[in-house]
Order: structure tokens, then C-alpha cells, then sequence
């Protein structure tokens, strides 16, 4: 079989970011505000360290949401976020209108056209695996940020996003794939490497930013 007779017979490579594609809003961010609702001493210990955020803010914009995610994930233990994340996990995905329908179904599509669909995302990988499982969507290999336990409770030891997303793909093995599905800037590394670059929901000067950057035209798609 030739090298092109190859090619043709392997399935396409497919992949989706997750928040802003899949769905609304960002899920661990959404995650980390219910875990500061449930626990009023988390949000005193944050306002007692707000010093300290304030310190960071001009350094580093992430320096700050390290902290505070540090503070939320205080005390507990690998088992014991696993168990908290599949929880919300459960409850997010009853929630109405959280998802993105269009999203959704172009996901299925696309396995049903038997391509290898990846879900490559910042979110961390315990709570977007545990979603997408009670979506119903199997078959998928997840590509996501993770945590690390540490003395105090679990702590970030990759945080899966922009440039990070194509190392995380490499690491994997993938090196190539056809098509990328995107919402944001922090999506260009993956989205410039597609063979058809799709940007979700994107306002005109968003999508005038990721192709400029890219180089080319993007496809535009609407979803609901």
C-alpha cells in the first residue's frame, strides 16, 4: 500500500477545545465557585490572603487564580477531589442550557464518520473526563490540565492551554490532524497546525485577530 493509500485509510484526526465549544462558560472556573459557595471559611482565608493577590496582579495575571485555586482545593486529597469533581461533574451536566448543542452534535458526527476526535482542553482532566461521561460521549481521548497532590491539598502541575495544548498532543503521540475547533486566541497553536481551522462563535474582531495570527482564513461557525 502506498503512503497515500495509507493516509486515506487512516481516520481523520479531529479536535475540540472544550469551554466556549462544548460548553458555556468556563467549567472549572464554575467548579472552583461552587466549592467557595459551600465553604464560607475558603472565602475568609481568601479575603485574608487579598494582600497577597494584589501583590501578584501586576507580575503575573495567573499568579492570583493559581492562589485562590490553591485555596479551594485546600485539604483535599487525590480520592477526595476526584470524588468532589465527579460530583459537580454530575450536577453540571443537568443543568439546563449549559452546553452547546450545535457543539455537541458536530462532536457525534464526527464520530460517527469514524474520525479519532480528541477533546483537547484547559480544563483538568478528572472534571472534563467526568462531564463528557455523563454527556454520554465515549471513545474520546482527553487532553487536559492536571493536578498534583501536594502537603496541603491538590495543587496545578500543567495547565493545558495555548502553546501548551500542541506539546500535550505531541506527548501523545498525535503530530498531525485535520481539523481544529476553537473560541479564542488561546487556541491559535492548535487551530494554525489544522488542516481547516474552525472558530466557534467568534465576533468579527476576534476572528480578524485568530487569522491574523494563523495567517489565513478561518471557518466560521455559529452554535447554539
Amino acid at each position: 500500500m502506498s503512503e497515500g493509500e495509507m493516509e486515506a485509510a487512516s481516520p481523520r484526526v479531529v479536535l475540540f477545545d472544550f469551554d466556549g465549544v462544548l460548553i458555556r462558560g468556563d467549567s472549572f472556573y464554575q467548579f472552583m465557585r461552587e466549592r467557595y459557595r459551600r465553604s464560607p471559611w475558603r472565602c475568609a482565608l481568601a479575603l485574608l490572603c487579598s494582600p497577597l493577590l494584589l501583590l501578584q496582579r501586576p507580575f503575573s495575571r495567573r499568579w492570583p487564580m493559581y492562589t485562590l485555586v490553591r485555596i479551594a482545593l485546600l485539604g483535599l486529597g487525590e480520592r477526595r477531589y476526584q470524588v468532589a469533581a465527579n460530583a459537580f461533574a454530575a450536577t453540571l451536566a443537568r443543568r439546563p442550557k449549559q452546553f452547546c448543542r450545535d457543539g455537541l452534535q458536530a462532536l457525534r458526527r464526527h464520530q460517527l464518520a469514524g474520525d479519532r476526535v480528541l477533546v483537547v482542553t484547559g480544563c483538568e482532566q478528572t472534571l472534563a473526563s467526568g462531564i463528557l461521561q455523563q454527556l454520554g460521549l465515549t471513545g474520546l481521548e482527553v487532553l487536559a490540565s492536571q493536578l498534583r497532590p501536594g502537603w496541603f491539598g491538590m495543587r496545578l502541575l500543567r495547565h493545558n492551554v495555548g502553546p501548551r495544548k500542541v506539546r500535550s498532543l505531541s506527548e501523545h503521540g498525535v503530530g498531525a490532524w485535520q481539523v481544529a475547533y476553537g473560541d479564542s486566541m488561546h487556541d491559535v497553536a492548535m487551530l494554525k497546525l489544522a488542516a481547516e481551522a474552525v472558530l466557534v462563535n467568534g465576533t468579527p474582531a476576534l476572528c480578524k485577530k485568530v487569522e491574523k495570527a494563523l495567517g489565513r482564513a478561518v471557518t466560521r461557525v455559529e452554535w447554539f
